[in-house]
């Protein structure tokens, strides 16, 4: 199960291969696709991780996750949005501590 960083339910798959997994995230936009590529470009096991949205104003993010060394795409990003979750929860809590 994808964690709520991302909602497993905004997720559709294009395409889903052994090292690579193209997906788009409904209801997004660059915000949470620019902090999820950081996270899984500093993963070494991440070939590239990038992302498109074809028009600014209607277009939906399209993600491609590009793995190497055997590791699967989606166990990747499942590992990646846990950290989202994690590193916007710890921010969440520094912001109520000093509102």
């Amino acid at each position: 199960m994808m964690s709520d960083a991302i909602d497993s339910s905004n997720i559709e798959i294009i395409e889903d291969k052994t090292l690579e997994l193209t997906f788009i995230v409904h209801g997004e936009s660059h915000g949470i696709c620019n902090a999820l590529r950081h996270i899984l470009m500093q993963n070494p096991d991440v070939e590239y991780a990038v992302y498109n949205i074809d028009h600014p104003l209607t277009g939906e993010p399209e993600m491609t996750i590009k793995t190497k060394r055997g590791k699967r795409p989606r166990i990747v990003l499942k590992q990646a949005a846990e950290e989202l979750l994690g590193e916007t929860d710890e921010l969440k809590k520094l912001i109520e501590e000093n509102m």
